[in-house]
C-alpha cells in the first residue's frame, strides 16, 4: 500500500498493511537529529503519511526587533527562548476596539500559493490544510489569556463578539482551502491542561462548541475530513466531538489520557493521531523502552485501523536522540 492508501484505510477503520505515522520536530530537536544522523535532510526520508500546509501566511510575518515576530493578526510573539511558537508579548484587542480592530485578508494570495501548488500536483499524498490558533487560541492571542478567561464569566458579550469575528474569518479560510483538491483540514486549538478543560465544560459548550461545530460542518459539507489538535485532558468531550464530525483527534497524550481505554471506547467512531509520550518516554526512557512502547501502541491502538502513530506533540528539545531514532526505526520497520 502507498501512504495515501494507508491513511484512507485507517480513516475507514480498516487494517492497512502497516500503521501510518507522522513525526514532527521542534526546531532544537530537528537540529539535534540532523547532527545525530549527520544528515540535514533526514526529515524528507522519514516516510511521513501527511503533507501539511499552513493557512497562516508566514510571508507576511515581520521581525519587529530581534527575536520578536509580528504575525498577520498584529500579535507579537517573543521567540527569544521558544523559537517555534514564542510567547505573546502584546494585547491587541480590548472591549473598546473589538468591533474595529483590523483582521487580515483571508484571500491574500500569499496564503494559498503553497496549497494551490500541492493540490495541483497531489500525486500519492494525503494533503492537509492546517488552521492553527483556530478559535480559543486566536482569541487569547489577540486579547490576553487571563482577560479572555475572566471575560467568559464577567463580560460574555466581549468574548462572543471576538469569537464571532474569528469565526467569520475562519469560515472564509475554510471555504477557500476546501476549494482546492485537499483531503482534510487540521484545526489547532488547545482547550485543555494536564488536569482538565481550561475554561471548564460549561464555558466550552457556551463559547467554543457552537463555533467549532460550524467550522467542522463547513469542512464536512465539502467532502473533506476533519482533524483537530487539542492538548490536555479533554477526553470527556470525545462524544460531542464525534457528533460534530471530527474524524481524527490529536495529540492523544498518554500522560493525561488512557490511550488504550480511549481506543476501546471510541475507536469505532474516532481515529487517533499521536500517543507516543513526549513528556516521559522520549526524554527519559531507554531506547529499548521506547521501542517497546511504540510496538505496543502499533499492535494495540493500531489494530483494525483508526490510528496514526506519532509523538504526542512536535518532539521537544529535551528528547534523547537515541530514543527518537529508536522510535523511527520501529515505525519504518513495520
Amino acid at each position: 500500500m502507498t501512504n495515501r492508501e494507508r491513511v484512507l484505510a485507517a480513516l475507514r477503520h480498516e487494517q492497512p498493511d502497516k500503521t501510518p505515522y507522522n513525526v514532527q520536530f521542534t526546531i532544537p530537536a530537528r537540529e539535534k537529529m540532523a547532527e545525530y544522523y549527520g544528515d540535514p535532510d533526514f526529515e524528507s526520508k522519514l516516510g511521513n503519511c501527511f503533507t501539511i500546509f499552513t493557512c497562516h501566511p508566514k510571508a507576511q510575518w515581520r521581525e519587529v526587533e530581534p527575536g520578536m515576530i509580528r504575525d498577520h493578526f498584529g500579535v507579537i510573539f517573543d521567540r527569544r527562548k521558544d523559537k517555534d511558537i514564542g510567547v505573546v508579548a502584546n494585547r491587541a484587542v480590548t472591549p473598546e476596539n473589538v468591533e474595529s480592530y483590523p483582521f487580515p485578508d483571508p484571500h491574500n494570495p500569499v496564503i494559498w500559493e503553497p496549497i494551490e501548488a500541492a493540490a495541483a500536483d497531489k500525486g500519492d499524498r494525503f494533503v492537509i490544510a492546517m488552521l492553527g490558533f483556530s478559535l480559543f487560541e486566536r482569541s487569547w492571542g489577540l486579547a490576553g489569556m487571563e482577560e479572555v478567561l475572566m471575560a467568559m464569566a464577567a463580560e460574555p458579550s466581549f468574548v462572543h463578539r471576538l469569537m464571532d469575528r474569528i469565526l467569520e474569518y475562519n469560515l472564509q479560510v475554510i471555504e477557500r482551502a476546501c476549494s482546492y483538491d485537499i483531503d482534510a483540514m487540521l484545526f489547532g486549538d488547545d482547550w485543555g491542561c494536564q488536569r482538565g478543560i481550561t475554561m471548564g465544560p460549561t464555558y466550552w459548550r457556551e463559547y467554543i462548541a457552537p463555533r467549532v461545530r460550524e467550522m467542522y460542518g463547513a469542512v464536512k459539507r465539502q467532502g473533506k475530513r476533519v482533524l483537530i489538535h487539542c492538548c490536555g485532558k479533554v477526553e470527556e468531550l470525545f462524544p460531542e466531538l464525534i457528533a460534530m464530525g471530527v474524524d481524527v483527534f490529536n495529540p492523544f497524550q498518554p500522560e493525561v489520557i488512557d490511550v488504550y481505554e480511549a481506543k476501546r471506547r471510541y475507536g469505532d467512531e474516532l481515529c487517533f493521531y499521536g500517543g507516543i509520550s513526549t513528556q516521559r518516554t522520549l526524554p527519559y526512557a531507554t531506547p529499548q523502552e521506547t521501542r517497546d512502547e511504540v510496538r505496543r501502541l502499533l499492535d494495540t491502538i493500531g489494530a483494525n485501523g483508526g490510528y496514526f502513530a506519532a509523538p504526542a506533540h512536535s518532539i521537544p528539545a529535551d528528547a534523547k536522540p537515541a530514543n527518537i531514532a529508536a522510535m523511527i526505526d520501529v515505525l519504518q520497520g513495520q
